[in-house]
């Protein structure tokens, strides 16, 4: 059993599927929601074998409570755009989110919010001490997740919102996708550790190295993350 941020699903399902083929003895089961939620489960009493976080804020509080052991960073991923495919508000660039009269993004303790929140601080130095202010303006929702960020925009129901570029990629052409330059842009780190208490520990001892070999990270890159190579 692993815990894994929303962000993941369709690369841990992969994954999982992989491993599975080369362990057919081995059942991996995988449950994704926001990082926060996760470590509250863990918090709760929860024991999967693995849990792989957004960023590394989570993993270090179960870390001081003893649940977490030691992890190890296994990939990277950047932050975009995304607009409705037909792009109502005509947004093309960070500069035009001011534009958008419905923005969404994730929650401020959802990795993919406080990236967020990073990014918009990040483009109030470039253009002007409002910036930050008018985009809060026209927030009208914070979601517990990256992916219910993205069906937003996918639905039509935001005119813009910021996510992972894994993700814009896995929304394909349902969504138009605008980079972040890279001063205005953060790096999100994913860190993975095994969870203390939990049973099978050498199973999932056996994800993780399969995570971090060449075929896991050749996986991690075909979903549109980067992977951390040796």
């Amino acid at each position: 059993m692993i815990f894994a941020a929303a962000s993941l699903t369709d690369v841990f399902t992969a994954v999982a599927t992989d491993f599975e083929v080369a362990h057919p003895d081995i059942d991996v089961k995988v449950s994704f929601a926001g990082s926060q939620s996760l470590r509250t489960q863990i918090e709760q009493g929860a024991r999967p074998q693995l849990f792989a976080s957004a960023n590394a804020r989570h993993m270090d509080a179960l870390r001081r409570r003893g649940l977490a052991a030691e992890p190890v960073i296994f990939a990277y991923n950047t932050m975009v755009i995304v607009v409705p495919a037909k792009n109502p508000a005509g947004i093309t660039s960070v500069e035009d989110l001011p534009r958008a009269e419905r923005i969404v993004l994730a929650g401020e303790a959802v990795p993919a919010g406080s990236y967020a929140e990073r990014v918009l601080l990040k483009a109030r130095s470039v253009y002007g001490a409002d910036f930050a202010s008018r985009i809060n303006a026209s927030i009208v929702s914070r979601e517990p997740n990256v992916r219910a960020v993205l069906q937003k925009v996918v639905l039509g129901e935001a005119d813009a919102a910021i996510v992972y570029a894994s993700d814009a990629r896995a929304a394909g052409t349902r969504v138009g996708v605008i980079s972040i330059p890279r001063g205005l842009n953060v790096m999100a780190s994913y860190p993975i550790a095994a969870v203390t208490g939990a049973s099978g520990s050498p199973l999932g001892q056996q994800y993780m190295d399969y995570l971090l070999s060449t075929a896991g990270a050749a996986t991690l890159e075909r979903f549109g993350f980067s992977a951390a190579r040796p």
